[in-house]
C-alpha cells in the first residue's frame, strides 16, 4: 500500500554505476515497493545504462520511475565536479542522451567522461539540476568557506535552468555534509533558491555497508583494511525510508517537500515496442517496395540461371516454384514493411563481395528465404533442402527478420566501417554488454581485497566446478571439498559470503561480438554512446534487448574464423593456379557430389574440417559414413546433446544402414521425413506435418513449432486442440493424431533449424572438399589460423604427416608472417608462429628479402636487416627455430657467432653513414668476404630440440623421444592421438587392457587441497597434447618425476 508522497530520492547509484554501489535494480524496486514509496529516480554515474530496465520494472511494480543522471562537469582543473540532471519531459531525455554521448565522444580524460558547462548549457532544455551536494561546485566553494565563488556558481546555474535548479543537501555523516548543509541553505535564503535533500544511496540496507566498500575497492584497486585507502562513502548511504528522511530533515521541511515537487515535475514516458527503420536510398520514381521486388526478380533471374539450363525446353516449368515461392515473400516481406531491411543487408553483403571479403553462405533461419537467396544475402538454394521462409519470417506473428551474417574475420570490420560511411558515423554503432561479478572472478576479486594471497583464493577458486552458469551458491551445494573448507575454515566462510554478497553485479562494460545498429536518425535520438577514450569503439549504452525495445534494428556482423580459412587456401591454390594457367577455383560453384570429399569424410580424416573435427564428431562420421550432401546437414543437427541422448542417433543410423526399418507415423509424411529416414530432426519438419496432416498454414506451424519449444501448458492445450481438429478433418483417428502430436511435442525439444544447418553444412563442405583436393594449401590456411594455440599447432602437424605432407621448419629465405607453399607441395612454417618474432620484424626482413634478395649467410642477413625492428634477441630465436639452418651451419654455430655477426652488421652500418666502404668489399657488395662461421658443432639433441620448443611451442624436427623409440615400442601400447582418437576406432569401448602412453612433460600445475597435493600435467608425444591427473596418493609416490620437459611413462 502507497503512502501518500512525502519523499523521493533523487539521488541514487545502482550497480550500472559499476564502482560504486552494490544494488541490482530488482532490489531496488522491490525495497522502494516494501517502503512504501510512490517514485524514485535512478542517477548512474556518467551513464544512462539502466534506464530501460529500470523504466520497465517500475513500471512493473507501479513506481514513477525517475530518469537522471550523476554526471562529472569539467571545473578547469584535475579532479571535475558532480551535478544531479534529471529528465523533466521526453526532450529532457533526449537532452541527456545527447550530453552523455558528448561526455564521452569528446570529454574524456584519463577515459573518465566530462561535460563542459556550455554542453550542459546547450543541452538544458528539459532538465532539473542538483547541486551535487558536497561534491557540486557550489558544495565545494561553500566548504572551503568561498561563499561569493559559490554564489556566483548557483547564480549561473540558476540562469541556465530557470526555476529548475536546486541546491542539494546532504546528511550521510560525511566530511562538510553538515558544514554545506546549513552554507548551503543560508545561500537559498540569500538568492531565492530551493534546497532539496538527497541521501547520496549506495545500498540497499545498513548493513550493506561493508559488500559496498568491498565493491568500491575492487574498482579502484585497494585493499579493505588499508589504513591509506580513500574513503568517500559512509554506512548511512542506505534507502532509507520516508519516515527516516522526514527526521532527519525535521528542521528543513522544504527540503524533502522539494523532492515531492520535483517528482511531480519529472514525466518522461519511453515509447517501447516499435521498430524505427533505416532508410535504404533508392531510385528516384521508385516506391521501397517496388525497388525491393524488382532487385530479388532481377537476382532471381541470375540465380535460376545458375541452376538450370535456360534453354532446356522444360525451363519454364522447373521455375515454376521459384517464381512462386519468390512472389509469396515478397507478398509477406512488403505487408509487413520490412523491404528496406533487405535492402540494406544485401547492399553491404555486395559491397564485402565485390571488396573481396568472404562472406558466408548463411547463418539461423534466414537461410531458409529465396528472397534472400535471389538478394545474395545467402548461399544456399532453399528450395532443394525443403528451408521454410515462415521459420525466418513468419506472417502470423510480426516481428523483425533478424540475419545474422558471417564475415572472413579479417574484414569484418572493414563492412562495419563500409555501413558506419554509407549511413553516416552518427547513425551506426556497435552495441553495449555488461560483465558480470561471475563466480569465479568475484572470488579472486574479494580474495585480493581482503589481502589474501595469490595461492589461498586461487585453490577457492578452482574447486568451483567449470560449467556455464555457475553460482556460489550451486557450487557449495555440488562440491564437497569446496562446502567442508566453507564450514570448517572462518577465513574462507568470510570471503565466500562477501563474495555471495557481490556476485553477479556488473561489472564492466565491453562490446557485443556482432551487434550493429543502423539508426534512421542520430543514434542519440535512441540511446545515449559510449566510447573508448580515443573515441574509437562506440556502442549504444543500452545493451541488446534494450536497444531492441526502444525500436533500434540491430544486424548482426559476425566473425567466422574458418572462412578467413577458405580465403588464404584459395588465394594460395589460385595464385599457383594463375601461374600455369589453369582455370581458378570458385569455393562457391564446386560440385556437392565430389567422391574425394566424400571419401576423406567417410575415413574421418576431419581434422580442421568446420563442425566435423571434434573426437565425438568423427565417432558419429565413422558410423554414418556420410555419402549425399544431406547427411552434412543431418550430422550439424545430429552432434548435439538432446540428439544424442534421445536415441535419435541410433535410430537415424541404423536406418540409413538398413539395419532398422524405416517407418513414418502416417503414409503422407514420407516426402517430409524421407531425407532422414523417418525421424523428425528439424524444427521445420515439425511445421511440415502439422501443415500436412492438420491444415496449418506454415505460419501457423511456426506458431505451433514455439509453443512446443516454449513448453507452456496453456499454450501447449491451445495448439493441441488447434491440432486434433485438423488433423481430424483430414481424416485421420484421434488416436493416431495423439500419438504423432506427442511425437511432434517430444521431438521439438531436440528440432535443430534446418536452415542453419544446412547452411553451416555448406562451409564443412567446402572445408573438406580443400583438404581433399589441396591439401597442403588448406593445412597451411588453417595453421596460420591457429598459430598461437601451440596445443592445436600440434594436432595440425600431426595431420599433416599422416596425409604425408612435408612440413618445412621455419625458413628465412622462403617463409612469410603465415604458413605458405612451397613449389614442391611442401608447408613451409610461418614465422609468426615463431614466439618472440613481431609481425613488424617479419614484414621488415620479408620486405628485404623480396626486394634485394636471398640472404646468403648470418652476416649478410645482419648488415641487410639488423635494427630496432630486427633485434638480437629477434635473431637468437630464428637461430633456435632452425630458420637460419638454410645457411648451412649448426644452430650452435650459428648463436655462438651471433654477437660477433652483430658486431660486423653494426660496423658495416656506421661506415655506410659516413660513406666509407664495406669492410669486406665495397658498399654495393654485401656479398662479398667474410670471415667463416667457426663449426663448435651441435648442440645435444634434446638441447637443440628443447630450445626448438621453447621459440615453436612444439618439437617439429624432431622429438625427444626418436632417441628411446625402439625399447619405447616395446613398453607403450598407445601414441597419444591414438587414445584420442580410441572413440571413434573402437566405438567408444576401450579395451580392458593397460594402456601405457610416453610423452614429455608439456606443463605442471600443482595444486595444494586439504589432503595433500595433486598435479595436472601435459604429456606431448609428437602426435597430440593430452592432460593427465596425478591425485594425492599417486602424486606423493611420483610427484618427483614431474620435471618439465623430462620423459614420463604413464600408464592406466
Amino acid at each position: 500500500m502507497r503512502t501518500p508522497m512525502n519523499f523521493v530520492h533523487l539521488r541514487l547509484h545502482t550497480e550500472y554505476s559499476l564502482s560504486d554501489s552494490t544494488i541490482p535494480l530488482k532490489s531496488l524496486i522491490k525495497s522502494v515497493a516494501d517502503k512504501g514509496m510512490a517514485s524514485v529516480a535512478v542517477t548512474d554515474l556518467n551513464n544512462l545504462f539502466a534506464v530501460v530496465k529500470f523504466y520497465r520494472a517500475a513500471n512493473g511494480a507501479g513506481i514513477k520511475p525517475i530518469f537522471g543522471v550523476d554526471i562529472y562537469v569539467d571545473s578547469g582543473e584535475d579532479k571535475p565536479f558532480n551535478m544531479i540532471l534529471l529528465a523533466q519531459d521526453h526532450a529532457g531525455y533526449l537532452n541527456l542522451c545527447r550530453l552523455i554521448s558528448e561526455g564521452y565522444l569528446k570529454g574524456q580524460r584519463l577515459g573518465i567522461p566530462r561535460v563542459t558547462p556550455e554542453w550542459i548549457k546547450r543541452y538544458s532544455e528539459g532538465i532539473i539540476a542538483l547541486s551535487g551536494g558536497v561534491s557540486g561546485d557550489v558544495g565545494k566553494a561553500l566548504v572551503d568557506g568561498n561563499s561569493e565563488l559559490a554564489a556566483t556558481r548557483a547564480m549561473q546555474w540558476r540562469d541556465i535552468f530557470p526555476n529548475r535548479y536546486y541546491l542539494e543537501i546532504n546528511r550521510t555523516g560525511r566530511v562538510g555534509d553538515e558544514e554545506q548543509l546549513h552554507a548551503a541553505v543560508d545561500l537559498a535564503l540569500q538568492l531565492d533558491l530551493p534546497v532539496v535533500a538527497t541521501n547520496d544511496v549506495r545500498f540497499i540496507a545498513e548493513d550493506d555497508f561493508y559488500s559496498h566498500e568491498a565493491r568500491t575497492c575492487i574498482s579502484a584497486g585497494y585493499v579493505l583494511d588499508d589504513p591509506n585507502r580513500p574513503k568517500y562513502y559512509s554506512e548511512q548511504q542506505y534507502l532509507r525510508s520516508a519516515e527516516e528522511m522526514t527526521e532527519l530533515f525535521a528542521d528543513i521541511p522544504e527540503a524533502l517537500a522539494n523532492t515531492v515537487e520535483i517528482a511531480k515535475r519529472c514525466n518522461m514516458e519511453l515509447t517501447l515496442g516499435k521498430n524505427y527503420l533505416p532508410i535504404f536510398p533508392i531510385p528516384k520514381g521508385m516506391t521501397e517496395a517496388d525497388f525491393f521486388a524488382k532487385e530479388s526478380r532481377k537476382g532471381l533471374e541470375q540465380r535460376l540461371a545458375t541452376i538450370f539450363d535456360v534453354n532446356a525446353a522444360d525451363f519454364s516449368q522447373k521455375r515454376l516454384p521459384y517464381d512462386q515461392r519468390l512472389e509469396t515473400e515478397l507478398s509477406v516481406i512488403n505487408g509487413m514493411e520490412f523491404p528496406g531491411y533487405f535492402l540494406i543487408v544485401a547492399d553491404f553483403i555486395q559491397w564485402a563481395k565485390d571488396n573481396n571479403i568472404p562472406v558466408g553462405p548463411g547463418r539461423g533461419s534466414g537461410a531458409g528465404s529465396l528472397v534472400a537467396y535471389s538478394l545474395k544475402i545467402t548461399d544456399i538454394d532453399p528450395l532443394p533442402y525443403d528451408l521454410l521462409f515462415e521459420r525466418f519470417l513468419n506472417p502470423e506473428r510480426v516481428s523483425m527478420p533478424d540475419f545474422d551474417i558471417d564475415f572472413c574475420t579479417d574484414g569484418r570490420d572493414k563492412v562495419i566501417d563500409y555501413v558506419a560511411k554509407t549511413y553516416g558515423r552518427d547513425k551506426v554503432s556497435q552495441i553495449i554488454t555488461y560483465g558480470s561479478m561471475a563466480a569465479k572472478a568475484v572470488v579472486r576479486d574479494v580474495g585480493r581485497v581482503l589481502g589474501h594471497g595469490y595461492g589461498f583464493v586461487d585453490s577457492i577458486a578452482k574447486q568451483i566446478p567449470f560449467e556455464i552458469g555457475m553460482t556460489l551458491t550451486k557450487a557449495l551445494e555440488q562440491a564437497d571439498d569446496l562446502k567442508q573448507r566453507y564450514d570448517n575454515n572462518a577465513e574462507v566462510r568470510n570471503l565466500l559470503d562477501l563474495a555471495l554478497s557481490l556476485e553477479g553485479l556488473s561489472r564492466n562494460a565491453g562490446k557485443h561480438a556482432g551487434g550493429v545498429l543502423i539508426s534512421p536518425s542520430a543514434l542519440t535520438d535512441f540511446t545515449p554512446l559510449y566510447c573508448e577514450e580515443n573515441g574509437s569503439n562506440v556502442v549504444s549504452q543500452y545493451d541488446k534487448n534494450d536497444v531492441e525495445a526502444v525500436g533500434l534494428v540491430k544486424f548482426d556482423f559476425l566473425g567466422l574464423r574458418n572462412l578467413t580459412v577458405i580465403d588464404w587456401a584459395l588465394k594460395m591454390i589460385n595464385a599457383r593456379l594463375a601461374a600455369s594457367n589453369k582455370p581458378l577455383v570458385d569455393i562457391t560453384q564446386i560440385k556437392l557430389d565430389d567422391r574425394a570429399t566424400f571419401d576423406l569424410l567417410k575415413a574421418c580424416r576431419t581434422t580442421a574440417v568446420f563442425q566435423l573435427e571434434s573426437r565425438g564428431m568423427k565417432e558419429l562420421i565413422k558410423r554414418l559414413q556420410p555419402d549425399v550432401f544431406e547427411d552434412i546437414i543431418a550430422l550439424v543437427a545430429l552432434y548435439r546433446p538432446g540428439p544424442l541422448g534421445s536415441g535419435m542417433v541410433d535410430d537415424f543410423v541404423e536406418r540409413k544402414h538398413g539395419k532398422q526399418k524405416v517407418e513414418y507415423p502416417h503414409p503422407d509424411l514420407a516426402p517430409v521425413l524421407e531425407p532422414t529416414y523417418g525421424v523428425i530432426l528439424y524444427q521445420e519438419q515439425v511445421m511440415q506435418i502439422a501443415q500436412v496432416l492438420a491444415s496449418f498454414s506454415l505460419g501457423a506451424a511456426d506458431l505451433l513449432r514455439r509453443a512446443m519449444g516454449k513448453k507452456k501448458p496453456e499454450e501447449m492445450e491451445k495448439q493441441r486442440s488447434i491440432f486434433m481438429e485438423g488433423a481430424l478433418k483430414k481424416g485421420l483417428e484421434a488416436e493416431n493424431a495423439t500419438y504423432i502430436f506427442d511425437l511432434m511435442e517430444k521431438f521439438s525439444g531436440y528440432g535443430f533449424n534446418k536452415s542453419h544447418s544446412a547452411a553451416y553444412a555448406l562451409v564443412s563442405y567446402q572445408t573438406a572438399w580443400l583438404k581433399a583436393h589441396y591439401p597442403a594449401e588448406f593445412m597451411a590456411a588453417v595453421s596460420s589460423s591457429d598459430m598461437d594455440n601451440t596445443e592445436k599447432m600440434v594436432i595440425f602437424i600431426d595431420d599433416c604427416k599422416q596425409q604425408k605432407l612435408e612440413v618445412m621448419p621455419p625458413n628465412i629465405n622462403l617463409s612469410h608472417f603465415k604458413f605458405t607453399v612451397d613449389d614442391d607441395g611442401r608447408v613451409v612454417y610461418g614465422l609468426g608462429a615463431v614466439k618472440g618474432v613481431g609481425e613488424a620484424a617479419i614484414d621488415y626482413i620479408v620486405e628485404n628479402r623480396e626486394k634485394e634478395g636471398e640472404f646468403k649467410s648470418l652476416v649478410d642477413l645482419c648488415k641487410r636487416v639488423a635494427s630496432q625492428k630486427v633485434s638480437r634477441r629477434v635473431l637468437e630465436t630464428l637461430v633456435k627455430s632452425g630458420a637460419f639452418d638454410v645457411f648451412g651451419q649448426s644452430r650452435r654455430s650459428l648463436m655462438e657467432f651471433l654477437p660477433e655477426a652483430t658486431k660486423i652488421a653494426e660496423q658495416y652500418i656506421r661506415d655506410q653513414a659516413f660513406g666509407q666502404s664495406d669492410l669486406f668489399g665495397g658498399a654495393g657488395n654485401m656479398g662479398g668476404e667474410e670471415p667463416e662461421v667457426p663449426d663448435v658443432g651441435e648442440w645435444k639433441e634434446k638441447e637443440r630440440l628443447t630450445a626448438e620448443k621453447e621459440v615453436l611451442g612444439l618439437y617439429l624436427t624432431g622429438h625427444p623421444l626418436d632417441e628411446y623409440r625402439d625399447e619405447l615400442n616395446q613398453l607403450v601400447t598407445h601414441t597419444l592421438k591414438s587414445v584420442d582418437d580410441m572413440d571413434v576406432v573402437a566405438g567408444g569401448k576401450f579395451s580392458k587392457l593397460p594402456v601405457v602412453l610416453a610423452g614429455t612433460v608439456a606443463a605442471i600445475r600443482i595444486q595444494n587441497t586439504d589432503n595433500g597435493k595433486r598435479a595436472f600435467f601435459n604429456l606431448d608425444d609428437g602426435t597430440a597434447y593430452m592432460e593427465f591427473a596425478a591425485f594425492t596418493n599417486t602424486f606423493e609416490v611420483f610427484g618427483h618425476l614431474l620435471q618439465k620437459d623430462e620423459i614420463l611413462l604413464v600408464e592406466g
